[in-house]
């Protein structure tokens, strides 16, 4: 039997949506109480808290990942360079799961925190 280990070779995001982290984190715990919903997690790696948005799953999609490319239609970020277990704000919970294992998660996080227009201003405030 042979196994082939082959990985992604390219994730194109189509839209980058940067938040404050104090604003991204009121709204998630407006969003999740109005909805009466459970706690929300979001994924942390090294200084920046993001939260992909998949397209769904269909033969194009397929196709494109049997090719090594990944599409998000979104991703969501903010900078927090401090990692948390779980943030308590405006009467909700947020979990933070730590990522930073996983090699894409780390070379995004290096290219989100290059265009970030909060980086300079939020480094050593979280």
């Amino acid at each position: 039997m042979e196994i082939s280990v082959e990985p992604w070779k390219k994730l194109i995001i189509h839209e980058v949506i940067e938040y404050k982290f104090e604003d991204w984190v009121k709204q998630i715990a407006f969003s999740t109480r109005s909805s009466g919903g459970g706690i929300p997690t979001m994924q942390w790696t090294n200084g920046i808290v993001f939260s992909p948005a998949n397209f769904p799953t269909t033969n194009t999609t397929v196709e494109e990942q049997l090719k090594g490319i990944l599409h998000w239609s979104s991703v969501s970020f903010a900078i927090k360079e401090k990692f948390e277990n779980q943030i308590v704000k405006e009467n909700a919970t947020i979990n933070l799961v730590d990522v930073s294992v996983n090699e894409i998660f780390k070379e995004l996080a290096t290219s989100l925190k290059a265009q970030s227009k909060y980086a300079n201003i939020e480094s050593g405030k979280n």
